[in-house]
């Protein structure tokens, strides 16, 4: 059953049991018991997809290679997009063709993964075609980070927990560069617990919350506001993240979504990497942590920073539409994924 379906039954519900008996936020709760569906684990043997939605991969051969290394290395065997290089443009081909490598690898009962073999921008062309029919039969995981946060928020809609996790041209020639970043995926795709201390901040702000984690790229988040495919954080755990983006343009994206609600019923904020702030020529005058804290100062939720993920080399691996324990001090944090 997907998201949306479950969520049409639970209004019926209401409407035969008395509605006008139910509080807004005490719906939220009732609709946030429903459990994503997790797809299965990866065993030895298993197959991984690499495709590419998003960014063309000019001159990537040698990390892709690297990738099917490190899959191999797992014991699990990889099969590459047919359109996986192909030029078009500023993407990775024509929206048909990377549409067409992504709908075979959903469809296709012998893949138990699918790994984005890199971001940029192109996803969002491609979500609004895709076909879940026989993914529901077969779900699988879908790994990567950045431009697939629209793919995260979507299969989030549709019903299914997916992973926030390094993509395959991320993979670097000395792996001891990014050990906490390889290993955090090894142990997620294969069902090892994940569970993080943060390092302490005088930014955050104390709490302890349980629900389930959503979210990813900040862009990718504003830019889906008010489409089919933007999520509800209603009673769930926010993770943010961000790169190359001017201070204010960070301002404007967390206040746009504000006026729209939609930290109303938010039970917490993890905050990750905000990478590559660009200079403006009016200094903004104040801390990323500041400006999140600020535009977020009237909720009372605890806000968690120092995650180790987004765009740097130590990107560890969350599992979207898990519940998570956060636990946020101003000497130590933690985020223990719930099995």
């Amino acid at each position: 059953m997907s998201k949306i379906t479950f969520t049409v039954v639970i209004t019926c519900l209401f409407v035969l049991l008395g509605a006008q008996e139910f509080s807004a936020q005490e719906k939220s709760s009732i609709i946030k018991q429903h459990t994503l569906v997790r797809p299965p684990y990866l065993k030895v043997g298993d197959t991984v997809a690499i495709v590419a939605p998003s960014g063309i991969l000019k001159n990537r051969t040698a990390e892709i290679k690297r990738a099917q290394d490190l899959l191999s290395s797992w014991g699990l065997h990889t099969v590459l997009g047919t359109h996986l290089f192909a030029d078009g443009n500023h993407f990775a081909g024509t929206d048909a063709e990377r549409c067409a490598d992504f709908q075979e690898a959903m469809d296709d009962p012998t893949i138990s993964a699918i790994w984005a073999a890199r971001g940029g921008y192109g996803t969002i062309r491609i979500i609004d075609k895709l076909d879940y029919t026989k993914f529901r039969k077969n779900p699988k995981w879908v790994i990567g980070y950045s431009d697939i946060t629209a793919l995260h928020s979507q299969l989030n809609v549709e019903g299914f927990e997916s992973m926030h996790a390094m993509m395959a041209v991320s993979v670097t020639e000395n792996l001891e560069d990014i050990k906490e970043t390889v290993q955090t995926l090894k142990d997620a795709l294969f069902g090892k617990p994940l569970a993080y201390s943060l390092e302490s901040s005088t930014y955050n702000k104390i709490g302890t919350v349980t629900g389930p984690l959503v979210g990813g790229n900040l862009s990718l988040l504003y830019s889906m506001l008010g489409s089919k495919t933007s999520i509800d954080i209603s009673g769930s755990i926010l993770f943010i993240e961000e790169v190359g983006e001017y201070a204010y343009s960070v301002d404007r994206m967390l206040q746009s979504l504000k006026r729209a609600g939609y930290f109303d019923n938010c039970k917490g904020v993890i905050v990750g990497d905000f990478s590559k702030v660009r200079k403006n020529t009016t200094p903004w005058g104040t801390s990323m942590e500041q400006l999140i804290l600020d535009a977020l100062s009237e909720y009372n939720f605890p806000i968690a920073f120092k995650m180790p993920a987004g765009h740097e080399d130590d990107n560890r691996a969350l599992i979207f539409g898990r519940t998570v324990e956060l636990s946020v001090g101003k000497e130590a944090s933690t985020v223990k994924f719930k099995n």
